[in-house]
């Protein structure tokens, strides 16, 4: 496995974005089974994205406007929404005692829905996945799943770790101030993100 491939993915993957944060504020609601949970649900996210650079799709998002312009402020669109439900309580950081079936799929949904609507990410795969694949590679195809599972096994294992630090969810219940003020913050984060995304450009 290449080195430079395995470096320059886990900085990618440590430096915070929707993904880390939505990670973060399941942890702390929902304890650190719902984190890994939604660590699982960001990875699958992942999916489409690969799927699209390797299809040929990312092209398009890269060459299209309309194409690129509907996905981005679908992705802005939900952003503002987790947003706002922060705010109201019933979204990413309401706290709950336990976490059942039902929560954890909707955990992961979400956690899906904010990586399928990045179009950046398909971006990323489409510039980032044919760097590492030589121009004489016998099997190209082969090449580009195997490097795409690595840093789908590195997404996974790095939201993990940042989940899991969300064990200090015990002080934060036990202090409703506390958790006022972050719901706040994530809710401003996600606002931040939103408007990051918006002004995103195909370049």
């Amino acid at each position: 496995m290449n080195i430079d491939f395995l470096v320059t993915s886990l900085i990618v993957v440590v430096s915070p974005g929707t993904g880390v944060l939505y990670t973060l504020a399941a942890g702390l609601s929902r304890g650190s089974r719902a984190s890994v949970v939604a660590a699982f649900g960001c990875t699958l996210g992942i999916v489409p994205h690969m799927a699209a650079a390797i299809m040929g799709l990312a092209a398009l998002l890269h060459t299209s406007a309309l194409a690129f312009q509907t996905l981005k402020y679908l992705g802005v669109a939900y952003l503002l929404y987790m947003a706002w439900n922060t705010l109201r309580e019933r979204g990413t950081l309401r706290v709950e005692t336990q976490v059942g079936t039902r929560s954890a799929f909707q955990v992961i949904v979400s956690a899906i829905l904010i990586n399928i609507l990045n179009p950046k990410l398909s971006i990323f795969f489409f510039a980032f996945l044919p760097q590492f694949v030589r121009a004489d590679e016998p099997h190209p195809l082969a090449r580009m799943l195997e490097l795409s599972g690595v840093f789908m096994v590195l997404t996974f294992a790095v939201f993990v770790v940042y989940g899991l630090f969300a064990a200090v969810r015990s002080h934060v219940i036990s202090r409703p101030r506390v958790l006022t003020w972050m719901r706040r913050a994530f809710a401003g984060a996600f606002v931040a993100l939103g408007a990051k995304l918006a002004l995103a450009d195909r370049r």
